[in-house]
């Protein structure tokens, strides 16, 4: 079964094509500055790469060429696009409403539309894309994956902000989390290489990228997280400053910052790029403190100093902890963050191993010491895997549903 897995952003669109379910990955690319000048379709497919410069108008253009990129008589991976039997879609924001992945009808679109104002800067894009490849395969089921869903079980004592509680009910002002299938992945694959249940397992997972999350995970579920109503909140990130003091805002806004202002300066100013004044990349700040750079090496201290606070909060939160997992770019990849943030946990039972840490750059390991009581591990994520393998559940229930009925019509009266 063919399943393709859409991520649109407002002027992109990712996609991996999928075998299922065997989750292997027959091609992947995307579509860049769409609806801009300079518009790009790259990707790579069949052992090829290709990269296709073109005017590409809209989204329905976007779908267009993507489906043309990955059809052909020759060895490409579809040979007609009906041959795609389902589209999953990464959708941000599900609110309340949803705490799973879901075939995609009126009604769904609906509730999407209404999260836009949540997620102002993500849902409106999500709906784009689904809008455009709905259009561009008609025939195939397509399913919405919500990055909220994963955090639906976080109780009201962690997700409700101490604001008058009309805030809440009128307005759905609470916390949400976000990089849910992500963490959902990784909660999963650590219960895995700790030889564990998934519902026997506390874990922290910690997603650290351009943005940043981290999870508190009781016994396969989540139940707390720092991002919160948006995906501002929490650590520090590329451009985002994660957590502030409110007040903060309210006196920028005395000193002549307006809505707007306020906005990119927290979400496109902040950060390792406002902190540093060099980089909102993680690689290009380490080297620029390892150089001399005082602000850069500052930047790095601020962003590692406020994972391990969180860590600490979560290993209370949970009482007893398994083990915690980094996952995201800069989790996998960036050895030396990871030692920074596990510096000095080591009353609280984590215990790096520095060797391990340092030959663990990009695939799944174990970086602890062996006596550690925390076991401390490294989990590459797989967000689209996760997209595929919810799309090709829903689509087989859906089948089992359509031979259950066919069969009760030949037995009816």
């Amino acid at each position: 079964m063919k399943i393709l897995v859409v991520n649109c952003g407002s002027s992109s669109i990712k996609y991996q094509l999928y075998a299922m379910p065997q989750r292997e990955v027959l091609a992947k690319g995307q579509a860049e500055r769409i609806g801009e000048p300079g518009a790009v379709l790259s990707g790579q497919a069949d052992g090829r790469t290709f990269r296709l410069e073109a005017a590409i108008a809209d989204h329905e253009e976007g779908m267009r060429l993507i489906l043309q990129g990955l059809t052909g008589d020759d060895e490409r991976a579809l040979h007609d696009p009906r041959e795609i039997v389902a589209v999953g879609h990464r959708v941000v924001h599900g609110g309340e409403e949803f705490s799973g992945s879901v075939a995609i009808d009126d009604r769904v679109l609906a509730s999407i539309e209404r999260c836009a104002d949540l997620a102002p800067l993500h849902n409106p894009a999500n709906l784009t894309g689904i809008r455009a490849a709905m259009h561009a395969l008609p025939s195939a089921m397509h399913v919405a994956c919500f990055d909220t869903a994963f955090h639906a079980t976080i109780p009201p004592v962690a997700y409700l902000y101490a604001l008058p509680y009309a805030v809440y009910t009128n307005f759905g002002v609470r916390r949400y989390g976000f990089h849910g299938s992500s963490h959902r992945y990784v909660a999963g694959r650590t219960a895995v290489l700790l030889g564990r249940d998934r519902h026997e397992t506390n874990c922290i997972t910690v997603h650290l990228g351009n943005g940043c999350s981290i999870t508190a995970v009781h016994q396969g579920r989540s139940v707390d997280t720092s991002m919160g109503l948006t995906p501002l909140e929490g650590l520090v990130m590329g451009t985002r400053s994660g957590d502030i003091d409110p007040a903060i805002l309210f006196y920028l806004a005395d000193k002549g910052y307006d809505l707007a202002s306020l906005n990119r300066l927290c979400n496109k100013e902040s950060g390792l790029l406002g902190v540093s004044g060099v980089s909102n990349d993680m690689r290009t700040v380490t080297e620029a403190a390892d150089g001399g750079h005082a602000r850069a090496a500052l930047a790095v201290d601020v962003f590692c100093y406020r994972v391990r606070k969180y860590i600490g909060a979560y290993l209370a939160v949970l009482g007893h902890v398994d083990a915690i997992s980094f996952t995201g770019g800069i989790g996998e990849r960036a050895c030396g963050v990871r030692a920074r943030i596990c510096q000095g946990l080591e009353p609280l039972g984590i215990e790096l191993d520095s060797a391990r840490n340092a030959q663990a750059t990009g695939g799944e390991a174990t970086i602890s010491r062996p006596a550690s009581r925390v076991r401390v591990l490294v989990v590459p994520t797989d967000e689209e895997g996760v997209i595929a393998a919810d799309t090709y559940q829903l689509v087989e229930e859906g089948r089992r549903r359509d031979g259950q009925q066919q069969l009760s019509g030949a037995h009816g009266p």
